[in-house]
């Protein structure tokens, strides 16, 4: 959530943009220029109904302004060791961040899962505290993360996965109507590697805009699916030892 310094900058900036002074909005709001400089100043106080007050003067309102000030703000790409600490000691709030990173709505939620609607209510509570949501009313919410969001690749969350999550899954067969596993390896620049990864991850996002748009549909025409993208710079390690040394492979290249 924004701090209150930053709504007071934000403030500061609509005034400059409106041309008002900081001794015009003393006259508008009957207070002397040195106590709307303390106001503004950093540490500086703003009650509520003085922001109001403001609002009149730039002929707008708390709500147009909360929301410009929400836009102005740096989308999340990773969560503080901390804040993953957390998400992931309690299974029902680390169960709803998954899936609002999904954007699932919150009756589906409820209708899915063993939780009680005081259940996520509370854990969507938390997720908005840790800044992974803006929650609104009739528990609607808006995500805070950049679409380049990932747990850190060592935190406590991807640990929770590899120790409870990725053995279960990579058990299955792979082999049902709509499943794939493949296993790609191959040389490429950085560059393109780079490349590759953004792709992929737009994948990802084409996923949970059709999950979005497939809700429409009736429970008895959809089923659950998981997708679980990776890639790394890295060898098969079972296979490293008939790897040529590569000064060998430039030699016999020539």
């Amino acid at each position: 959530m924004a701090s209150t310094q930053s709504l007071i900058d934000l403030i500061k900036s609509e005034l400059k943009q409106a041309g008002v002074s900081y001794a015009q909005l003393a006259t508008a709001l009957d207070l002397s220029e040195s106590s709307v400089k303390r106001m503004f100043a950093s540490g500086g106080e703003m009650p509520l109904s003085r922001i109001d007050e403001i609002c009149r003067v730039l002929k707008t309102d708390f709500a147009e302004l909360s929301q410009r000030l929400a836009q102005s703000q740096p989308l999340r790409r990773e969560l503080t060791l901390q804040q993953e600490r957390e998400v992931v000691a309690d299974e029902k709030l680390l169960l709803t961040a998954i899936c609002c990173l999904s954007q699932w709505s919150f009756e589906q939620i409820v209708a899915t899962y063993r939780m009680s609607e005081a259940d996520v209510t509370r854990a969507l509570a938390q997720l908005d505290r840790l800044g992974i949501i803006e929650l609104r009313p009739l528990n609607r919410y808006r995500l805070q993360v950049a679409k380049t969001f990932r747990w850190r690749p060592q935190g406590p969350v991807m640990g929770f996965f590899r120790e409870h999550v990725m053995q279960d899954f990579f058990a299955g067969g792979f082999d049902n109507d709509a499943e794939l596993l493949m296993l790609v390896h191959g040389q490429l620049s950085p560059g393109m590697a780079r490349e590759l990864r953004d792709r992929l991850q737009r994948v990802a996002e084409d996923f949970a805009r059709q999950h979005l748009l497939d809700q429409k549909l009736p429970d008895q025409e959809k089923r659950q699916f998981t997708l679980v993208m990776g890639m790394r710079c890295w060898l098969f390690e079972r296979f490293k030892h008939l790897q040529r040394p590569a000064g060998v492979t430039k030699a016999m290249s020539r």
